[in-house]
């Protein structure tokens, strides 16, 4: 009999059980007919036999046998019970052939509730087993609004799909992006095959590591479908990281999940990367990776700057050893585009800004760009090329797009510093940074509202993303201050069955709609005067102000803090903690400019509030706002905080339109927003997740 084996089982469950009660805990096992009232479950659902894993097994479904156990499930009874005996006989089995009898449970919110076994199961947990068979019985409770029974609606669909029982995750929606990223990465690597193929390759190169394969076919059908192999390969990966980031301390973590932290791990290495990894190679990835799993247990939370930080004063001793610029041996920086900046308003202001930083610096830094980066694996080929041949020490990706390949070469490089232009994204490895455009647009809408003589405004959108709501609404707040009558008409450039702009225009001047806010600047290789805010005519239209980006403002803050090695100074002093630089008007990275034609009255009006908003006198979002289904957004007396602006997924009382639906973009579009978009409310007027 297996009596030794029994002694250190009952050492760790009395362990456990005094450990419990010295924190005021329950010291025995959970029980289900305590937790549950049965009247809130809607259905019960055999499952058959299937392997459970062990860890989710946690409690009993009815009180008869938890006294006999520690809340770990190990024996708190003696050596000289029928308990005891019964225990020792069922370890030997375990050594000698291994336990095969099913138990019988209850699974409820992805635990797991012994009805019969469980001696077996607290043998198996003993000898550290990871999976026991299991006679399932699944209780589904009805659904609500609860977050945790939202996420389990998600669990179960997740698991009709995969198979897959031993991963959870503490956020709505990462079941589905789970899939998402193993399907992506599975349609990215049959492309790699079908083009290795065709040039008559013997290998295909993987991830960032290089990982070489000798290519191998894909079934079509089963790109765009999660197969039994899928499966197998998940729990492969799966495994390997759930060992390296428990062994680092990733079960210390409270609000994070191991399967919320496999996901962050999916962001930075490509799934098959993950999966060609050993247990070392594996275990060195998540210690490079680890401060973005301590990111995301602290609920993500995200530094958002403000104004521009103080260029801190060094010590004699520290001067001395500050790094010197000069034209042998400049500063490098790069500026990576997704596409030729003269073909975009948007990255346009972005290369002004590296004209600027020339300007400035002179041959104290050297600026090169990269114009081709339109995919992940072309910006990450971009970057790698700027730091390991040409040297660059800073790396600015002008777009959100390039977010990942940012985030995966910030990991490789850790000594570059990578920003990348988008908002409310929380990866510690690289600083964001924006422009507080909104502040702007109210000024522009100040003077749409004044100049109107139809009450009828039009706005002009492209991508429901982060940061586009702000500034629609603010527009229409501005124009509301000043014209309490005007309303905005909103209109979306990229939906797939909207015609041209053309077509906008005509429909926005035969509305009555007589000044329009579009796009924010010229486009070089584009003669047009619509841009800015200007009145809406048959003939050209009539510039009245343009919101400026002043981009190369941020971009020589920026390269002061380097070069006067300030750069960890301006980290906010909350290590671990991601910084998003997002300055305004204060900073003098946004602006406006007016035409000199607007009535004096509008121009001093504009002028002083400008003034006030830039000192810090007056805020856009303060005070009582309402959206168009009457929800009261900002109460009477109170500043919105800056994540609720970023975040904004609802629209102003005055506006009329909608938030697109991610299916109603044309395809470029769709891509941007899977990345970046709002998440909105109303599915059923446009207004759903995007």
């Amino acid at each position: 009999m297996s009596n030794i084996e029994y002694e250190k089982a009952l050492k760790s469950g009395m362990r456990s059980y005094k450990a419990a009660l010295q924190k005021g805990r329950h010291p025995y096992l959970p029980v289900l007919d305590e937790i549950l009232d049965e009247s809130d479950i809607v259905q019960e659902k055999n499952m058959g036999v299937i392997r459970v894993p062990l860890s989710r097994v946690v409690g009993t479904s009815t009180r008869s046998r938890t006294y006999s156990f520690a809340s770990n499930f190990m024996p708190i009874l003696g050596f000289k019970t029928e308990f005891a005996n019964k225990w020792s006989a069922l370890a030997d089995a375990q050594m000698n052939e291994g336990i095969r009898d099913p138990i019988k449970v209850y699974e409820y919110l992805n635990y797991y509730y012994v009805i019969e076994g469980n001696k077996r199961v607290s043998v198996m947990k003993f000898f550290d087993a990871l999976e026991i068979p299991a006679e399932v019985i699944r209780k589904i409770p009805r659904k609500t609004d609860d977050k945790e029974i939202k996420i389990y609606y998600e669990f179960m669909d997740f698991y009709a799909t995969t198979g897959i029982n031993d991963i959870w995750m503490s956020e709505e929606g990462n079941f589905q992006k789970l899939i998402d990223t193993i399907l992506r990465a599975k349609a990215d690597k049959a492309e790699d095959i079908k083009e290795a193929l065709e040039k008559g390759s013997t290998q295909v190169e993987f991830g960032m590591t290089g990982i070489l394969a000798a290519p191998a076919s894909i079934n079509e059908e089963d790109i765009s479908r999660w197969t039994e192999d899928d499966s197998k390969d998940f729990r492969s990966a799966y495994f390997k990281f759930s060992e390296a980031f428990e062994s680092k301390g990733g079960k210390k973590l409270e609000n994070i999940t191991t399967g919320d932290a496999f996901l962050a791990f999916l962001e930075i290495y490509d799934f098959y990367e993950a999966l060609d990894m050993s247990l070392d190679e594996m275990k060195k990835a998540v210690s490079k990776t680890w401060e973005e799993y301590l990111t995301k247990d602290q609920n993500e939370v995200l530094d958002i700057n403000l104004t521009p930080p103080e260029e801190g004063r060094k010590s004699l001793l520290g001067q001395m050893f500050m790094p010197s610029f000069s034209a042998s041996k400049p500063l490098k920086v790069a500026f990576i585009y997704d596409r030729d900046p003269m073909t975009s308003d948007f990255l346009y202001t972005h290369e002004l800004g590296r004209n600027h930083l020339k300007e400035v610096f002179g041959e104290k830094i050297s600026t090169l760009k990269v114009t081709t980066a339109k995919t992940e694996d072309e910006a990450v080929a971009a970057i790698e090329e700027m730091i390991e041949n040409e040297k660059c020490e800073v790396i600015f990706t002008t777009t959100s797009q390039l977010i990942d390949a940012s985030l995966k070469c910030a990991v490789k490089y850790p000594n570059v510093k990578i920003l990348n232009c988008s908002l409310n994204t929380t990866h510690r490895y690289i600083r964001t940074y924006y422009a507080r455009l909104y502040e702007a647009k109210f000024l522009s809408g100040m003077i749409a509202g004044a100049l109107t003589e139809t009450d009828k405004l039009g706005y002009l959108a492209d991508y429901p993303i982060y940061g586009m709501m702000a500034n629609i609404n603010a527009f229409a707040l501005g124009a509301r201050m000043v014209n309490p009558r005007a309303t905005v008409s909103l209109k979306w450039t990229t939906l797939k069955e909207d015609g041209k702009r053309a077509d906008l225009y005509r429909e926005f001047y035969e509305s009555g709609v007589d000044y329009i806010s579009d796009q924010d600047m010229i486009t070089p290789k584009k003669e047009s005067r619509r841009f800015g805010m200007y009145k809406l005519s048959e003939d050209e239209p009539e510039n009245i102000a343009m919101p400026l980006y002043n981009w190369g403002v941020l971009y020589e803050r920026i390269i002061r803090l380097i070069m006067n090695d300030s750069w960890d100074e301006a980290d906010s002093g909350n290590a671990g903690i991601p910084i998003n630089y997002w300055w305004g008007l204060s900073s003098g990275v946004i602006d406006i400019i007016i035409s000199k034609k607007l009535p004096l009255g509008v121009t001093r009006l504009v002028e002083a509030m400008k003034t006030l908003m830039s000192e810090g006198g007056f805020f856009p979002f303060y005070d009582r706002i309402v959206s168009q289904d009457g929800t009261e957004r900002n109460a009477e007396g109170r500043l919105m905080p800056p994540e609720e602006i970023m975040t904004m997924n609802w629209l102003n009382e005055n506006v009329e339109g909608f938030i697109p639906v991610i299916d109603s973009l044309k395809e470029r579009a769709r891509e941007i927003v899977e990345l970046k978009g709002v998440a909105n409310e109303d599915e059923d007027t446009g207004n759903s997740r995007s």
